[in-house]
């Protein structure tokens, strides 16, 4: 079932399935324990689901203290289709990539005498933490993304990529041996 949320023009946050006014820290909390959300805006029903979730992520957990302002300042004067490619491209690669190695890691956990040392170089490390340091999954089930998620769809289109890949390099292979 979708918690619906509507979103008022003062900027409050009703649960219709509570009766109640919630605040975007107990949002996130209904999020981290599994709740489906759809926000949208009160009056005109305009899907405002993205831009709350964002705003989770920026203001909840403190992930605008790790974009630098530089950055910051490109980001707003890149135009909307390649802001959106930069979003959808390589931030999505970075994530699943990082979920993969910390999968990767904490799969070696055991056999690693260096379990408790530092996994991943400190800026990468601060990137995606904000702590400093990465630490060990303790389970697979800690970085599986949901599934049908962005890191779904991004495996699926590295998979394709990759297979497009072999059949350049089998395709160039054969253009070598005629030439030969």
């Amino acid at each position: 079932m979708v918690l619906l949320i509507k979103k008022y023009g003062n900027r409050r946050l009703y649960d219709t399935s509570a009766s109640e006014y919630i605040t975007l820290e107990q949002l996130a909390q209904r999020i981290r324990e599994g709740a489906l959300v759809k926000v949208v805006h009160a009056k005109s029903g305009e899907d405002l689901t993205q831009p709350t979730l964002t705003q989770i992520i920026l203001d909840s957990r403190g992930a605008a203290r790790l974009l630098p302002v530089p950055l910051l300042v490109r980001l707003i004067r890149l135009g909307d289709d390649a802001l959106a490619e930069f979003f959808g491209t390589y931030l999505t690669w970075a994530l699943d990539m990082y979920l993969r190695l910390r999968r990767g890691a904490g799969a070696m956990a055991s056999f690693n005498p260096f379990a408790g040392q530092m996994m991943f170089p400190m800026p990468f490390a601060d990137f995606f933490t904000g702590r400093g340091r990465a630490e060990p999954a303790s389970s697979a089930a800690d970085v599986e993304p949901p599934a049908g998620g962005p890191t779904e769809q991004v495996a699926d289109e590295l998979a394709e990529l990759r297979r497009e890949l072999e059949e350049l390099k089998r395709e160039m292979s054969r253009g070598r041996r005629k030439r030969s």
